[in-house]
């Protein structure tokens, strides 16, 4: 996200969009993520939703980061296209706007769920005799959520993101912003240091203490296989959050800070850092398959009953040769061929 207030982009923003080479690496890695996305949280859905009962807070909340995460892989085929068309963008203002909020609704809705789901295991674990979220609270919490992201992000739900670039003759989509989308600096300042410490910095450390803390009674506990699980789900949360999140974030504040005060720009590595971000959707399948006893284990009936349908195929298959081979018939009718 580069911004601008009427004068010429800087060198490093317009070769970056002459790089076809940048373009072509970043929709293939798009292309990628899209069909592990809907794949992966596609399953998710059908068993959260169909296969797994009773729907407790933990299911809620992941039914609804899988919601976000397909929301997403249904909008990179148009984020690849408008890659593939050397960053120009033609489906006009509010659609651009839509795709930009889709892709900052995912990243922070996903933060925010995760820290959703440790909070409920660190309730369940920790604090056994408090009341614990039930499954209105849940829904509750989710709508929150939502209203929360969008709110902050008012600010790119109201303006047009789409920026004509004349000596390039295209029309970019939330990669040139305009320094009049807010009223002044501080307004950015505002928006900037509210959308990092509210959305990505104040949700990874509550994360990181819920997740410590359940680790922390488990190791009393007698119950190995429970404390290897959820260290196992600590890591991928946490890897999470260092891999695809923490990056991203980083670079959005340094970068806009930069432009904005400094008239410099880390335009490219946010560029790339807001690709990889994406893999988080690809991730959270297997956060589910740690969190959800029941999710692991209607995952597993499925797996098995598919093991079992190739398997009795493969002993038909064997069957019908054997059959045929000791047929007295076949050795007159190979002696005939």
């Amino acid at each position: 996200m580069s911004s601008t207030n009427g004068t010429k982009l800087d060198n490093a923003t317009l070769s970056l969009f002459k790089n076809t080479d940048v373009s072509l690496s970043i929709s293939v890695f798009y292309s990628l993520i899209a069909v592990a996305n809907l794949a992966g949280n596609g399953l998710s859905m059908w068993l959260l939703v169909f296969r797994t009962s009773p729907k407790t807070p933990s299911i809620i909340f992941m039914i609804n980061l899988t919601l976000t995460d397909l929301a997403l892989g249904a909008a990179l085929p148009f984020q690849i296209i408008y890659l593939l068309q050397g960053y120009n963008w033609s489906l006009g203002p509010g659609m651009c706007r839509l795709l930009t909020v889709t892709f900052y609704s995912n990243m922070y809705c996903s933060i925010l769920t995760m820290m959703a789901i440790g909070v409920d295991r660190y309730m369940g674990i920790i604090r056994p005799m408090r009341v614990r979220p039930r499954k209105r609270t849940a829904v509750l919490g989710c709508l929150l959520m939502w209203a929360v992201v969008l709110a902050v992000l008012y600010p790119l739900m109201t303006t047009d993101l789409t920026f004509h670039i004349p000596e390039l003759g295209i029309t970019t989509c939330f990669d040139v912003l305009k320094r009049d989308m807010l009223p002044s600096q501080g307004a950015w300042l505002g928006f900037l240091f509210g959308t990092f410490f509210v959305l990505f910095f104040l949700p990874f450390c509550v994360t990181t203490f819920c997740y410590v803390s359940v680790i922390r009674k488990l190791s009393q506990d007698s119950k190995t296989a429970q404390k290897e699980r959820a260290v196992r789900l600590m890591i991928t949360v946490l890897l999470v959050f260092v891999l695809c999140f923490a990056p991203n974030n980083v670079l959005l504040l340094s970068h806009s800070v930069r432009r904005l005060f400094y008239n410099d720009s880390l335009y490219l590595a946010y560029k790339l850092s807001l690709s990889f971000s994406c893999v988080n959707s690809c991730l959270d399948p297997f956060i589910y398959y740690l969190a959800s006893k029941e999710f692991r284990r209607k995952l597993r009936q499925i797996l098995r009953m598919k093991s079992l349908s190739i398997s009795d195929t493969s002993r038909w298959t064997d069957r019908k040769e054997s059959l045929y081979s000791s047929n007295p018939m076949s050795g007159v009718r190979e002696a005939m061929i």
